[in-house]
């Protein structure tokens, strides 16, 4: 590996954790930069849950208190993304390459939109804690799949869909979100650890970069506007997206 090729592997590192802290969608730049360093498909998304894990743990330890206030509803829906994530990893590791390489441009389109619809999508503030629903139930298990297979957009995904069908306060949604993201990560990450897809080296270096920016993400929350941010998460998210589109 070059030296160039580590340098961008720790600027995208270090650039997702900082966009997850203020706006989230760091998956565009990991996936993207794994892409770049020669990664297939398949190995750059799974490679891409593994560095993005410790953030969700860092959110979900902040969200410890609306948490705690709504754990049955949490572990309701435990159940339901652990079943929904195993499916989506199990699915992506029965495909080959060349089957995933085809459906990424269509996943990055549909996860570009979604992120650009984010601010649309957020649920109404509300006092209530969460409901879970069948609709809620359901909604989740669809989610858990598709963050089991492709990451990119889960959150924002599952943040409309706990709201839509579950109902509550945003801080809470988020916590139960920030929760469940933990959850399918891990399930996939073990499944993508036992499918031997993860490249460990890759992954090594761009850790520590992605700890690094979240805390800076907070830093950069306070000086750079959420909406400059989003631009930089849409502009590579459809760069992206061309490039897999155009390219055999």
């Amino acid at each position: 590996m070059t030296i160039s090729m580590i340098a961008l592997l720790l600027l995208a590192g270090f650039l997702s954790g900082a966009i997850n802290a203020v706006a989230g969608g760091g998956t565009f730049l990991t996936f993207g930069a794994l892409t770049l360093a020669g990664l297939p498909p398949i190995s750059a998304n799974a490679t891409s849950s593994i560095v993005q894990f410790p953030g969700y743990i860092t959110s979900t330890l902040a969200y410890a208190q609306e948490i705690r206030r709504s754990w049955r509803s949490a572990m309701v829906l435990v159940v339901v993304s652990v079943m929904g994530g195993a499916m989506g990893a199990l699915t992506l590791l029965a495909l080959d390459n060349p089957s995933f390489r085809a459906l990424v441009p269509w996943l990055l389109a549909g996860a570009t939109t979604l992120f650009t619809l984010g601010p649309l999508l957020k649920p109404k503030a509300s006092t209530e804690h969460p409901v879970i629903t069948p609709k809620g139930i359901l909604g989740q298990f669809v989610t858990a799949i598709y963050g089991g297979f492709f990451g990119a957009g889960m959150g924002i995904m599952m943040l409309a869909v706990l709201g839509l069908a579950a109902g509550g306060s945003y801080h809470h949604l988020n916590a139960l979100k920030n929760l469940l993201a933990i959850v399918i990560a891990a399930i996939a990450i073990l499944i993508f650890v036992g499918g031997g897809v993860v490249a460990w080296m890759q992954a090594l270096i761009m850790l520590p970069a992605v700890a690094l920016g979240g805390y800076a993400g907070v830093w950069m929350a306070r000086r750079v506007p959420q909406t400059a941010m989003r631009l930089v998460v849409i502009a590579v998210g459809i760069a992206l997206t061309l490039y897999y589109f155009f390219t055999g």
